[in-house]
């Protein structure tokens, strides 16, 4: 019995170890989209051009995600097809393009900042729209996140010239996005399950990057340098499917909360891999910035964790 406790025990460890692994390159390849997209940049890549390389690569994995969480599952309703469709335009489709079009006038350092004031987004937009509470500590960490970005705006705005700001709109605008879907997807992902979801939304989203490429460039617009190609292979698979299946599997295996805490780690890779590959500059101004926004998202989550859990023990 105690040998058997004891193979128990080691099981649990592994498990959590790998599921702490697991999420840090989550995180990891996450963070990584930026660098990508500022180097293909470099080759003088377009962003609707180079998003829809990124989507066309993606798109099959999406699909093969789709059809793998969607086995022995009822058919979508006409209601979901539609929801779907909503979510894949504005969570996916509609960020990534405000993404790509700001990286061009913003530091991927910034960028990564901007999109993780998602939750606050998420929780103003709950609050908008279903009317939920934000506690004080909510709001404290919100405040603390939202100075940590206007220290590393101010610094870009004075080193690189106004066309920061414009820059730092569109990832804002990107980030309220994918706000949207997360807070419009609450109900169909306990329908369909999360990663049935984002093979299906995602694919809406590959699917409208392709058409708005048609649209709106000449077929000659596809012809890009090599390197972009391989570039955006590298986005499509390490940085886009990638991290999705790696997330789903920390997930499992340690949990939403202990997954999210080590996403953290976001900012900072990007910030890392921003100096090591774009030669970006870190400054004290910007190690300021960055632990304001993450140490701000920390107090903001640990505050909503704490009012759900006095929600769960009053409901019972």
């Amino acid at each position: 019995m105690p040998s058997a406790k004891i193979q128990q025990a080691q099981a649990a460890s592994e498990r959590i170890a790998s599921g702490l692994v697991l999420a840090l390159l989550g995180a990891v390849g996450f963070s990584a989209k930026a660098i990508i997209v500022k180097l293909a940049y470099r080759h003088g890549a377009d962003a609707v051009a180079l998003l829809m390389y990124r989507m066309l690569f993606a798109l099959p994995m999406f699909v093969l995600m789709a059809w793998w969480a969607g086995r022995g599952r009822p058919r979508l309703t006409a209601r979901e097809r539609l929801s779907v469709l909503a979510l894949g335009v504005t969570g996916y489709y509609l960020a990534s393009l405000l993404d790509f079009e700001g990286l061009r006038y913003i530091s991927a350092s910034l960028e990564r900042l901007i999109l993780y004031l998602n939750p606050t987004l998420v929780m103003l937009l709950a609050r908008i729209v279903y009317g939920r509470g934000i506690r004080w500590g909510q709001l404290l960490g919100m405040a603390i996140s939202y100075c940590g970005v206007v220290l590393v705006f101010g610094l870009e705005v004075h080193v690189q010239g106004a066309h920061v700001a414009w820059g730092t709109l569109l990832v804002l605008l990107s980030a309220l996005s994918y706000a949207v879907y997360l807070v419009h997807s609450d109900a169909l992902v306990r329908r369909l399950g999360s990663l049935r979801l984002v093979g299906l939304a995602s694919t809406v989203a590959c699917l409208c990057c392709l058409l708005h490429f048609a649209l709106t460039r000449p077929l000659a617009a596809a012809v890009v340098a090599p390197p972009v190609l391989w570039l955006s292979l590298l986005n499509a698979t390490l940085c886009t499917a990638a991290p999705i299946l790696l997330m789903m599997m920390a997930i499992e295996r340690i949990g939403a909360s202990a997954a999210t805490q080590i996403g953290m780690v976001g900012p900072l890779s990007t910030i890392f891999m921003g100096v090591w590959f774009l030669e970006e500059p870190f400054t004290p101004w910007m190690a300021a910035g960055t632990a304001l926004v993450v140490g701000g998202i920390f107090v903001c989550t640990r505050a909503a964790r704490r009012a759900a859990g006095t929600a769960i023990v009053a409901s019972r």
